[in-house]
């Protein structure tokens, strides 16, 4: 899901919700029903998760596109991190050799 995707789910996510919570209201007030306005809601969620859960093509529209590694030979700076504490970890775990 690209970030066009994700701002389009989170609307759908938001209007589905509205949607179903004002007709559920609506319809649990007219037929003075909480039961009823409580089983509209959750079909109303189930639908809304049913849409915006799932990865589906039309939230991929828009792909990102990866920049390439300028020089794959000149390690990054994450790499160099990883390194570092791997060498330090390296010197934790030494074991202290006997002075004679």
């Amino acid at each position: 899901m690209d970030w066009q995707g994700q701002k389009l789910s989170e609307l759908l996510m938001q209007y589905l919700l509205l949607g179903s919570a004002a007709i559920a209201f609506l319809v649990g007030y007219i037929m003075s029903s909480y039961r009823m306005m409580l089983t509209i809601y959750l079909i109303g969620v189930a639908i809304t998760f049913i849409v915006t859960v799932p990865n589906w093509a039309f939230f991929n529209r828009h792909p990102l596109e990866w920049c390439e590694i300028k020089n794959p030979d000149v390690p990054s700076s994450r790499q160099m991190r990883l390194r570092q504490q791997q060498q330090q970890a390296a010197k934790k775990n030494a074991k202290p050799q006997a002075k004679r």
